[in-house]
């Protein structure tokens, strides 16, 4: 683990604030903020004050007669440590174990994980499609994988790279369950990495970053100009916060 100061403002306070367990700073909100949209894309109905006591109290607040999905808080929690995970190894290569590995947090605990068809942790087991598009088959995944990562890390990344990368891999959607989460955290870590100010794409841009996935390749612009916006808004934090980029 390489934690020594970037030359990065964003990063190294991300890791300050980390190391001493901060409230109220850009980490305090980029945990809580990119883990409440993240999982709320995919379906999680934990509301956003449900996060922020999850995050700061280990608690969470319920009204009366309300019913919360077990597995939305475990992949919650979860989220916060694949968090950490990507602030800690921003700085190195990105590997296959890494992504593996942020599954594997992601997914640990949940009922998903007690089913022996599901590969916490490793590549999908059976076929599976994303928004009604095929993706890659079991068996071709970590050839495929294992090119994207090859053209990937040859050579430096700007936002265009980052992108490809993220359309890239959830095309091949390389798990059963959990792509579109693990996407999301190797696109906030690369970013990171790059020197590039990192984004959250939150529940009123879904639909355009649907909409710029299906695209890719043929109209570019529709993500790029979502994760700009999306970019815009963690520039408005980071003004808040005093830090530079």
């Amino acid at each position: 683990m390489n934690m020594t100061s970037t030359g990065n403002e964003l990063l190294n306070t991300l890791r300050e604030q980390k190391e001493m367990g901060m409230k109220g700073g850009i980490y305090h909100k980029t945990q809580i903020d990119l883990t409440y949209n993240s999982n709320h894309i995919e379906g999680s109905r934990l509301t956003h004050e449900q996060t922020r006591f999850i995050f700061e109290t280990n608690t969470i607040g319920m009204s009366e007669n309300e019913a919360v999905n077990v597995n939305d808080i475990i992949e919650t929690v979860n989220h916060f440590r694949c968090v950490d995970l990507i602030i800690d190894h921003a700085t190195e290569k990105l590997s296959a174990q890494f992504i593996k590995q942020l599954h594997g947090v992601l997914k640990s605990g949940t009922t998903d994980s007690r089913k022996s068809w599901f590969a916490v942790g490793e590549y999908k087991r059976l076929p599976n499609e994303v928004g009604g598009e095929a993706t890659c088959h079991p068996e071709q995944v970590e050839e495929q994988m294992e090119a994207l990562l090859a053209d990937y890390n040859n050579g430096r990344h700007n936002l265009d790279d980052i992108l490809d990368l993220h359309v890239r891999f959830e095309r091949i959607h390389p798990f059963q369950d959990g792509n579109g989460r693990v996407g999301r955290l190797v696109m906030f870590k690369e970013c990171l990495n790059a020197g590039i100010v990192p984004f959250i794409i939150t529940d009123e841009l879904k639909m355009f970053y649907y909409r710029g996935l299906r695209e890719w390749g043929r109209v570019n612009g529709y993500l790029t100009d979502t994760c700009l916006t999306a970019q815009d808004q963690y520039k408005a934090i980071l003004n808040y916060f005093r830090i530079s980029y």
